[in-house]
């Protein structure tokens, strides 16, 4: 077994958000689908996904702006 802290971490990490994002996508849109019905199920996805939205763009940049550094250090 390796001890290399940093992928652990990165492991854990990445497991942490998929969970929790599960857990908002199923249970939480499950429970607006139980409680309310299908047409505020969809509504609820797609204010979820709205919410995403920005989320993904900014890490997008950051990654963008991370590998135009990498790259320009190589030089």
């Amino acid at each position: 077994m390796s001890r290399d802290v940093r992928s652990y971490m990165k492991d854990t990490n990445v497991r942490l958000v998929a969970g929790a994002l599960l857990l908002l996508f199923i249970v939480g849109d499950g429970l607006i689908w139980l409680i309310y019905g299908f047409g505020a199920a969809m509504m609820g996805l797609l204010c979820m996904a709205g919410a995403f939205v920005p989320i993904g763009l900014i890490l997008l940049l950051l990654n963008l702006s991370d590998w135009i550094v990498k790259r320009a250090g190589r030089d």
